[in-house]
This record gives C-alpha cells, sequence and structure tokens, in this order.
C-alpha cells in the first residue's frame, strides 16, 4: 500500500501520515510506503492519485488546506476534489493559536483588538504563503474582530516564525506543535487558540471564542483518500482498520506526542465535513482576495 503526501518529508502531515503508516503495517502485515509528491499546493499529486488504479492500493493523504479551501484559490483544477476522490478517513487534528511577537507587548486577545484598533493597518501578520491556513486565520480575525491586520506573506512557515521571534513581523497563526517550543523558551507569546476547542498540549491557553471573539476556528486535519470508483467495502475495509488502530493507546499516544488529536472520521461523515468547511471558507478566502493561478 502507498500513501501519497502531496507535501514535503518533515512536514507536520507528512509526519503523522509516517505515524499511521508503520502502525498499519505492523497491524496488518502489509508494507505501507510513504512517498511524497509536493508541488503546486498539494494538487499535483492529487491529480496522479484521482487517475490512479482504484484498487485501494494507493491514497492520498489530505488536508483542509488541499480539499476545503484550495478549491477557492485556483479557477481551473486538473482535477475535480469532490468527484474524483473518496473519503476513506480523516485520522487527525491538528489545533492551532495565534502567535505574536514579545515585543509587541499584548497579551490576549481583547489586547490585540484594542490594538489594532488604534493603530488599523499597522497591526501585521505572517503567513507560509497567500490562501494558506495562516494567511485566511489572519483574515478571519480581521473578519470577525472588524480590524485591519496586514498580511505579509512568505514563502514557508519556518520563515514567518523566524521572523516573528525577530520581531520584524508581529504575529503568526500556526499549528500548536510548531508554535509550542518557541513559546515555552520566551521567544514569542500565545494569545489565544484558533481551534474550536483547547489543546491538551496547553490545557490553560483559552480559545478565541472564550476570549469573547466568536466565529473562530482554524485548525488543521489529516485523512485519506482513494481514486474515484474504488469499491465501497474496499473503502469501508480501510476505514475499519484505521478506526481499530486509533482506539488502541499506542496509536494514540503516538499522535498525542506529535501535538495531533487522532479520531476516526467515516467516510460519509468526513465527506460532509469537507463540504460544510468548504462553504465556510469561500468567502473567507473571496474577501482576503487570495489567488494562487
Amino acid at each position: 500500500m502507498r500513501f501519497v503526501v502531496p507535501y514535503t518529508p518533515g512536514a507536520a502531515n507528512d509526519t503523522l501520515a509516517r505515524v499511521l503508516a508503520q502502525h498499519l503495517g505492523e497491524a496488518t502485515g502489509r508494507s505501507v510506503v510513504v512517498d511524497n509528491k509536493p508541488g503546486g499546493g498539494g494538487h499535483i499529486a492529487a491529480e496522479q492519485v484521482a487517475h490512479t488504479t482504484p484498487d485501494g492500493q494507493t491514497l492520498l493523504v489530505t488536508t483542509n488546506g488541499l480539499l476545503a479551501i484550495g478549491p477557492h484559490l485556483y479557477r481551473k483544477l486538473p482535477y475535480d476534489p469532490q468527484k474524483d476522490l473518496a473519503p476513506v478517513v480523516r485520522f487527525a487534528d491538528v489545533p492551532y493559536a495565534l502567535s505574536a511577537a514579545p515585543d509587541l507587548g499584548i497579551k490576549n486577545v481583547g489586547e490585540l483588538i484594542a490594538l489594532a484598533k488604534q493603530r488599523p493597518e499597522q497591526v501585521n501578520f505572517a503567513s507560509s504563503g497567500n490562501g494558506s491556513v495562516p494567511h485566511l486565520c489572519g483574515e478571519l480575525i480581521n473578519l470577525k474582530a472588524g480590524i485591519k491586520l496586514t498580511h505579509v506573506p512568505y514563502k514557508g512557515g519556518a520563515q514567518a516564525m523566524n521572523d516573528v521571534m525577530a520581531g520584524t513581523v508581529q504575529l503568526y497563526c500556526g499549528s500548536i506543535p510548531s508554535l509550542l517550543g518557541y513559546a515555552q523558551s520566551g521567544r514569542i507569546r500565545l494569545l489565544g487558540v484558533t481551534s474550536a476547542k483547547r489543546s491538551p498540549l496547553l490545557p490553560d491557553l483559552p480559545t478565541f471564542e472564550e476570549q469573547g471573539l466568536h466565529g473562530i476556528d482554524v485548525n488543521s486535519w489529516v485523512g485519506l483518500h482513494a481514486p474515484r470508483g474504488t469499491p465501497a467495502s474496499t473503502i469501508e475495509h480501510l476505514y475499519t482498520e484505521v478506526a481499530k488502530l486509533m482506539a488502541t493507546d499506542k496509536l494514540r499516544q503516538a499522535f498525542l506526542s506529535q501535538g495531533a488529536e487522532p479520531e476516526a472520521v467515516a467516510p460519509a461523515d468526513f465527506a460532509a465535513r469537507i463540504r460544510q468547511e468548504s462553504e465556510r471558507w469561500a468567502p473567507i478566502v473571496e474577501a482576503s482576495g487570495a489567488t494562487l493561478d
């Protein structure tokens, strides 16, 4: 079996896919190979898997950035994300938080909003690129808080974080696992969790909702999709195998150690959630003006 990862080795989604591949291989006695195919915002790998023989042997590692946001950024894709890929299982949630440069002098969401209203368009936020989840996180905060933070795009999250720590830019919304070490060392300050609920890694850090800013729910999830035409019985078998693993302490602890919350969302529910997220992100992408053609 092959997991095609549309991102570079070492990325959070790649790491989680490798953890699942290892445990699935051990549990089933099969070889599960991880194959990285980065480029084109993930759509190069997605197109390849979409047109692969639908025998359940090749699966695409998917994210909300790829399937719920990406279709709104490209005017034309070489495949149809809704029709050419079949959901198998959503297996992990990765919580996000908003970080700030310590010298910005704010400690929470309320202070950020007050500062941004005093200094419209003078408080900026970094992202890993136009149309990325960190970019749209900032745009959603602008929309819901009625403020004007200025977007500064970078070519990757590492570059963005380096400039936040240096004070060159002031804010960055990223996955909690990627922010945690910097926050613990005092090089950044975390203002709030942008996901719907608190993270087990930071149980004392409140969400934006708890701090009074409603409608902020930004995280990343990771799942598996198969090519269109894969037999329903094959998809159900794959889902069942992954769901069994997600119920084991061994795999749950392996995911939690990476800052991800393990889950096993069934194919039909997974498809419904993607549709809901796609509808939620569409107006935010439009308001941001981001395109990737």
